[in-house]
Parts: C-alpha cells; sequence; structure tokens
C-alpha cells in the first residue's frame, strides 16, 4: 500500500530531553512531517536554542505548554519523548481522535498492569490502552506497526537485544533457559539530568555495572522473547554504563541446543533479515562497535560459534539515541503512514 504523501504535522511532547532533540534532528530532513509544536512542561515560552543552541536556523518558535484540546485539532502524529509516567495519562486523552501517537517512554511496553507497578512503581496505563499499543520493534512487528494508531517504541537496551536473539529463539537453535546479556551503554542513555553516576568525575576513566537484576529492561526483553520462543524465558540480564556520549552495546550468550557452525548461523541471520535495510549482518570473524553506527537507525549484529563451549556469542551494536529512541520512533510513523520506512533516517553512521 503506497502511503499519503501530503504532510503531517507533528508535536514532540518532553521537548527538552535528549530523545526529543534527536526527532528534531531527523525530522528537519523528512519530507511528509513537519515539526509544528515542540511541548515542554518546565520550559515553555522559552526559545528551544536556548537550552540546545546548536539548533539555530532549524527550530526558532517556542516552546508550548500542553494543550490537548489544541493537539487534537491541529496535528497528526505526537511523539511522547517524556519520563516513565507521563505518557500512560496523556496516551488515554487521544484515544477518540484520529491523532497517531509514538510513545517513546517504558509506560506501554508492558501487557500486564501489574508488571509496570513492579518494575516502574508506578500506577499503569488503563488495560485497553496497553492492549491496543503495538509493541514498536520495526522489523518484527511490521504488519501490526502498518495498522497500529498508538505505539509503545521499544527501549534502548531491548531493541538491540532482542534483534540479535530473535533469530536464534524462533529457530530453536537455543537452550531458552541460559540466555546471558551483557549490556553496555554511553551516559546519554541516562538522560538530561545530572546525577551522581553520570557526573564526569564519576563516569570518565571508569565502567559501572547497574541496576543489577531490577532494571525496568528486563521484563521487556523476556516478555517478547517468551512470545516468540511459546515458553516462559528469564534472561540474565547486566547493564554496564561506560564512559561515552552514545552507544549501546549487547553481547549475548546462549547455550546451543543444535548443532550448527558459524556460517550457518550468519545465513540464518542474514535470510531473516534480508528485507529489513537497518539491520546489517557481519560476515564470519567481524564483529560490530559502537563507532560503526554513531548517529543511525542501524543495528549491526556479529556471530559466532564456540565450539569448545557449546554457546552462540552475538553482538549487536546500536545508536541508543536513534535506533534505541528517536530513529525507530520515526521508522514507525514512516511504516504507520504507508512511507518507504527508510525514509529521512538512511544515512551514513558518523565515523570515527
Amino acid at each position: 500500500m503506497k502511503g499519503s504523501h501530503s504532510v503531517k504535522n507533528v508535536a514532540i511532547i518532553g521537548g527538552t530531553g535528549y530523545g526529543a532533540v534527536e526527532l528534531i534532528r531527523l525530522l528537519q530532513s523528512h519530507r511528509y512531517m513537519k515539526i509544528k509544536q515542540i511541548i515542554s512542561h518546565s520550559q515553555y515560552g522559552d526559545q528551544i536554542t536556548s537550552v540546545y543552541p546548536h539548533l539555530t536556523e532549524f527550530y526558532d518558535d517556542p516552546m508550548e505548554e500542553l494543550n490537548i484540546n489544541r493537539l487534537k485539532d491541529e496535528i497528526d502524529v505526537v511523539f511522547l519523548a517524556t519520563p516513565a509516567g507521563v505518557a500512560k495519562d496523556l496516551v488515554p486523552q487521544f484515544q477518540e481522535s484520529n491523532v497517531q501517537c509514538i510513545d517513546l517512554s517504558g509506560d506501554l511496553r508492558l501487557h500486564a498492569r501489574e508488571a509496570y507497578l513492579t518494575w516502574y512503581g508506578k500506577e499503569a496505563a488503563p488495560q485497553e490502552i496497553l492492549d491496543e499499543a503495538v509493541y514498536g520493534l520495526s522489523e518484527i512487528y511490521k504488519e501490526e506497526i502498518i495498522k497500529a494508531k498508538i505505539i509503545s517504541n521499544p527501549g534502548c537496551f531491548p531493541t538491540s537485544a532482542l534483534l540479535g536473539l530473535l533469530p536464534a529463539v524462533e529457530h530453536g537453535i537455543l537452550n531458552n533457559q541460559s540466555i546471558v546479556i551483557d549490556g553496555k551503554t554511553g551516559v546519554s542513555g541516562a538522560g538530561r539530568k545530572q546525577s551522581q553516576m553520570t557526573h564526569y568525575s564519576e563516569t570518565n576513566e571508569n565502567v559501572t555495572p547497574y541496576k543489577i537484576g531490577k532494571h525496568q529492561h528486563i521484563p521487556e526483553i523476556d516478555l517478547y522473547l517468551s512470545q516468540v520462543a511459546n515458553e516462559d524465558i528469564a534472561t540474565t540480564f547486566t547493564t554496564h554504563l561506560i564512559p561515552m556520549t552514545r552507544g549501546l552495546l549487547c553481547t549475548m550468550y546462549g547455550k546451543l541446543d543444535k548443532q550448527v557452525s558459524t556460517p550457518e548461523v550468519i545465513d540464518l541471520y542474514q535470510s531473516y533479515y534480508e528485507t529489513h535495510p537497518f539491520v546489517r549482518i557481519r560476515e564470519e570473524g567481524v564483529f560490530p562497535s559502537t563507532k560503526e553506527v554513531y548517529g543511525s537507525n542501524f543495528c549491526d549484529i556479529g556471530l559466532h560459534v564456540d565450539e569448545r563451549t557449546n554457546q552462540l556469542i552475538i553482538g549487536s551494536a546500536i545508536d541508543n539515541l536513534v535506533k534505541g529512541a528517536a530513529g525507530q520512533a520515526i521508522q514507525n510513523a514512516n511504516l504507520m503512514n504507508g512511507w518507504d520506512e527508510k525514509h529521512g533516517l538512511y544515512h551514513i553512521p558518523i565515523f570515527p
């Protein structure tokens, strides 16, 4: 189906965060979406260039206060780049309108309200909203995304981990109870708000594991792996903060249930992602690094069968702010509106 090429008006709620700024950067080159409103609860009335001077000449309107009725009248697509606990209250207010909602927070990712309360410590969205929201992992749920009005954009770690693991899980080559995920991310993943953990003198020349056993992305990864496997999967998932601005790498391990070679697994992955332009599978002996996807919407995956330990080792690299947030959100908007999913996103990564 060809999409309408009339321009859609866009609003970004949560306008001063890193996810919002990345949306602004990427939407600048999008032919079919135009930013009409940037909404900030804390800084409405200010020019966004007073917060981010690098946007000078590209967006000069002041940020605005949230007005749901105006959004429903004037806006076609709303990107919610808000902290956890905000979108769950806002999205229901658009339910009876034609506005497409794409939530970049974790508010709609878990199907069960009690799971959200357990992992996020807040009351969840209404169950009917959770039931309607489509999980926006673009390569896996493409057909559902095309028909959706509410998208729950995946988290950055789940995007990397799921794209790396799902082909192996779906084809039954892993012992699904043996999966270990070692995740490393740059400090932009923590957002713009300063904390001791992301303070320069704490982060520089340091690697820090964090949220051991209680990271909010654990149930998200387990849920969508379990759906594909048709069995309950509980992964071991450990995150680390490393001293760089952007980038995210998951190195994953799982015991093999089938005898396969590295070339066979690479062939399986290349076939699985053959029609998906943003997933790039490395050749044998080559693993990705975060620099190779910097500033891009690509997910690069490397694979190795360790015959000595009978394990599959998977490396999956993304830019946490693009494929892990704003880029995938735009990819989903493209799919929802029948546009080429690459539109506005198919750029060479920045290197070095």
